[in-house]
């Protein structure tokens, strides 16, 4: 039996236009998924995921998801265990082996599909525990590619290498098209996060600011609007200037919101957060629901947002330095 466990994220910058190869800095927060993998003695995988749905789930089956014995249709088991089915994979093919089956169990304090990161931590955390169990080590670089590979697949093509390099490497980073890498001097920032409950179809998210792109020239002046404004705020960052990360953050959000994928839900807890005295505030991940980000040292963003309509929960979250890590 190995476990390992790897970080949600946070989008400092970026999110949407990473898709076209404009940068982005996500970041590696203190919330995670951890997976559980233990070698069987059949070819079958045995999925139990009490935190991955509101009421969890847990299911056998062989390769066809479909032929699950569940009670529940099997296109929707197959949604659900699309990311475990590609861990599994990428860790067979890591070993050379085949047939191999697995009872996985899967344990996430990152809510799922809110834009913090949820599939990615449990990808990279299921390769490396499911490699491990076969005898295989895989370096971070590695593990955040072949993660990468089972959410490009997932979400047919429209994965961008950020989620899965930020949970496999841990603390800022940097990612253009192929290009990744760690911000190795950046600050403690003071991330506060706001989650009304809710989640984006990523998927339609995505689709319909490509559908803006090809409509309208000041579309895609916005997204490379938004490319330039990540990288002022790389600068920023490596000078450890929160008063202008939080001013980029501002922007960026507006520049988001002007691409239609911000909500009501997430208007209301940036502006809660601004008016508590946030540095910045700005949806992060797909958009559309899921959660905001804020910076503030004090308590008065979370308490802020604690009462705000539509704000299910807030909670502070640490930057995560440490990445994939063996439990």
């Amino acid at each position: 039996m190995t476990t390992s466990s790897a970080p949600g994220k946070v989008y400092l910058f970026g999110e949407h236009a990473v898709v076209y190869g404009e940068p982005a800095v996500p970041c590696a927060v203190s919330r995670r998924a951890r997976v559980t993998v233990e070698r069987r003695d059949d070819d079958r995988i045995r999925v139990d995921a009490a935190d991955l749905s509101l009421d969890g789930f847990t299911v056998t089956y062989g390769d066809d998801p479909g032929d699950a014995d569940v009670d529940v249709p099997g296109d929707l088991v197959a949604a659900a265990t699309g990311y475990v089915d590609g861990a599994v994979a990428q860790a067979r093919d890591a070993a050379g082996v085949e047939g191999v089956g697995f009872d996985v169990t899967i344990e996430s304090d990152i809510p799922l599909g809110a834009g913090l990161g949820s599939s990615a931590a449990v990808v990279v955390a299921g390769i490396d525990a499911a490699t491990r169990e076969l005898g295989v080590d895989l370096s971070a670089e590695e593990l955040a590619d072949r993660a990468y590979r089972v959410e490009h697949e997932v979400q047919e093509g429209q994965a961008s290498r950020a989620d899965t390099f930020c949970s496999a490497m841990g603390g800022a980073v940097r990612v253009e098209g192929d290009d990744c890498d760690r911000i190795g001097d950046a600050p403690e920032l003071p991330f506060v996060v706001g989650y009304d409950g809710g989640a984006g179809n990523t998927g339609e998210l995505v689709a319909g600011v490509r559908d803006l792109k090809e409509t309208y020239g000041f579309a895609d002046d916005t997204v490379a609007a938004i490319g330039d404004l990540v990288r002022q705020g790389e600068r920023a960052l490596r000078d450890g200037d929160v008063g202008e990360l939080g001013d980029l953050m501002d922007f960026n959000h507006g520049l988001l919101a002007a691409l239609g994928v911000s909500s009501r839900s997430l208007e209301a807890m940036v502006w809660a957060a601004r008016d508590a005295g946030a540095a910045g505030a700005k949806l992060t991940g797909a958009g559309g629901g899921g959660c905001i980000v804020a910076l503030d040292d004090t308590d008065a963003t979370e308490r802020a947002l604690e009462y705000t309509p539509g704000c299910e929960s807030a909670f502070r979250a640490e930057l995560d330095t440490e990445g994939v890590r063996r439990e």
